[in-house]
């Protein structure tokens, strides 16, 4: 099975989708799939209005189609809703490419965190994207409960995995900072509600790694906070190793892959009883649920490692990327996908 994946999120970016992505690549050719990628690399971009660490693509209808009759897909999967997302739907409709897409990102919820825009008229232009495919893929059961109650068809489940072998528990911690150690991983921006954890009043130390358009502002605002910037790989176990606890504060995330990181680490998760959180923690017990972040932080303290550690295991990511495919083979052999075919 060859898969061509359209993506506007990839590197140098660092997020939840762009690592997916690159684990799919590598996982697939043990079940017998290539996957091949159409990505922001292959045109020319500029950087996104408010978030310039993000390149927005610039394709034209033409370069997308020669890309994609390039590839000979068996099938086109569109894990996003940019530029590069939006084109290559209007070509696989136009030309019969059959297609799936993703669900990663709250778009509703993120832009009407930064503008007065009205959540219906996002869901009901992400309704549209998604439904005109044979299948949807989300991450965890809340987001399809919830994306269901918004009228999106065709859910199908792809949960994540967290490479366990780079994450794993330290007899050392490789930082020193005054302990307990209460640790945030990802994008510094609004919509990551930072400020329901870094105004909390913790003992220890609160860590923050990664970056984003809220960071200086945060830094001044928090000067007993310690920023580490962006890190990835090792350097980013590392950090982990030397947490007590991960605290989440998003509301709007339909995952949180570094919910697995630290639990692989580890290190048991402080959050917030939402989406995400409740999928991946769960009743795990490997940290806590509450709506008082600060109860949360401090019970999680008291979690064992180990637990959090076995936890995690159950996420593979050779799972994973087998569920994506058999996701893929479902969807177009649906009713649906032969009466589309048959015009």
């Amino acid at each position: 099975m060859r898969v061509l994946v359209a993506t506007d999120a990839w590197r140098p970016q660092i997020n939840g989708v762009v690592r997916s992505l690159e684990y799919l690549a590598s996982e697939a050719p043990s079940l017998g799939a290539e996957i091949r990628f159409l990505t922001p690399a292959d045109f020319r971009t500029v950087p996104l209005p408010g978030y310039p660490e993000i390149r927005l693509a610039l394709p034209s209808i033409g370069r997308i189609a020669r890309a994609i009759d390039a590839a000979r897909p068996d099938s086109v999967h569109i894990a996003t809703e940019g530029p590069i997302g939006w084109i290559s739907r209007h070509v696989c409709q136009t030309r019969g490419y059959p297609f799936t897409t993703s669900y990663h990102t709250r778009f509703p919820e993120y832009l009407a965190a930064r503008l007065p825009v009205p959540l219906r008229w996002s869901y009901a232009a992400l309704r549209r994207f998604h439904n005109g495919g044979d299948g949807i893929m989300v991450g965890s059961p809340s987001l399809e409960q919830a994306l269901k109650a918004h009228g999106f068809r065709r859910l199908m489940p792809w949960s994540r995995g967290v490479d366990a072998e780079l994450f794993c528990p330290r007899m050392e911690r490789p930082l020193a900072f005054p302990a307990p150690v209460f640790l945030y991983v990802g994008r510094v921006a609004v919509e990551k509600n930072l400020d329901a954890f870094l105004g909390l009043n913790l003992p220890g130390s609160k860590v923050v790694v990664g970056d984003g358009p809220l960071r200086g502002s945060l830094q001044a605002r928090f000067p007993q906070v310690h920023f580490l910037g962006t890190r990835t790989g090792r350097a980013l176990a590392d950090v982990y190793a030397s947490a007590d606890v991960m605290v989440f504060p998003s509301l709007t995330d339909t995952f949180g892959m570094v919910l697995l990181e630290a639990l692989a680490c580890g290190v048991p998760v402080a959050a917030f009883p939402v989406m995400g959180p409740l999928d991946v923690i769960g009743k795990s017990g490997c940290g806590c649920l509450d709506h008082d972040l600060r109860r949360a932080a401090l019970g999680a303290l008291s979690v064992p490692r180990e637990k959090c550690r076995a936890h995690a295991l159950t996420f593979t990511w050779q799972e994973s990327v087998r569920q994506f495919l058999d996701n893929i083979g479902r969807a177009h052999a649906s009713p649906v996908h032969a009466a589309l075919a048959g015009g």
